[in-house]
């Protein structure tokens, strides 16, 4: 199976590897640190990258309003150490992978696949991503295998923001494009106008991004492309995805 046929048959993995973002126990746990859902969701996944500056996170999130960052990750950091929430959002990640996962099969198949494609790129313009692989990864499958799902969704959303740079595209029409009914809920007032250019240059960008890729899934024997997908797959099912 080629690199691009083993990413479209694992599209289901970028859901899989957000399915904790907003889950009740997560909002639950966020609470309890004095953070709610919106927040900890900020900064939570870009609290991998330290106690840095809001244009930090911005340019690693891409998509947002760069004053709806600067916001939720100002008032965040004021109640939470980045580092301390980052981490606490990746054990609610593990826990849901240890309520939900337990009985699938295959895990460890999928967690070394998982790992072969994620310790294979260099990182280099990759922020977020190199911040995320920098974490450990629990031992048990069922963790493990959330984690790495959510490391590899890091992977291609890094890569799409440089392939949308690479194609001059912002982030403001690329969210528009990509979620036009969430165009407020990231922090515009109004979408901007989008242009059939504008989607033709979203749409290359998504092609650079999978040719991007090619070169970590190229890595993959055939035995491990097939515990990545079956894996996937089976993660969906058991989370309802």
């Amino acid at each position: 199976m080629q690199p691009i046929e083993i990413m479209r048959a694992t599209d289901a993995m970028y859901t899989v590897g957000a399915a904790f973002y907003f889950h009740p126990d997560t909002i639950a746990r966020g609470k309890e640190a004095g953070l709610d859902g919106f927040r900890f969701y900020i900064l939570g996944r870009g609290g991998v990258l330290g106690n840095v500056e809001p244009e930090v996170v911005h340019g690693a999130f891409g998509y947002f309003h760069p004053g709806l960052i600067a916001k939720m990750w100002t008032t965040a950091s004021e109640r939470v150490a980045p580092r301390d929430a980052a981490r606490l959002y990746h054990e609610c990640a593990h826990e849901l992978g240890r309520a939900e996962l337990a009985d699938v099969d295959g895990l460890d198949g999928f967690v070394d696949a998982a790992s072969q494609i994620i310790d294979s790129v260099e990182g280099a313009s990759l922020p977020l991503f190199t911040a995320m692989r920098a974490e450990p990864v629990p031992e048990d499958a069922p963790a493990a295998a959330m984690h790495q799902a959510m490391v590899l969704r890091e992977l291609r959303g890094s890569v799409h923001l440089l392939a949308l740079v690479a194609q001059g595209l912002d982030s403001a029409k690329a969210h528009a494009i990509k979620r036009p009914d969430d165009v407020t809920v990231f922090g515009y007032e109004t979408a901007p106008d989008i242009t059939d250019e504008d989607r033709a240059t979203w749409q290359r960008a998504e092609e650079l991004t999978d040719e991007l890729l090619v070169p970590a899934y190229a890595g993959l024997t055939d035995e491990q492309a097939d515990a990545l997908i079956a894996g996937t797959a089976s993660m969906a099912a058991a989370l309802g995805i």
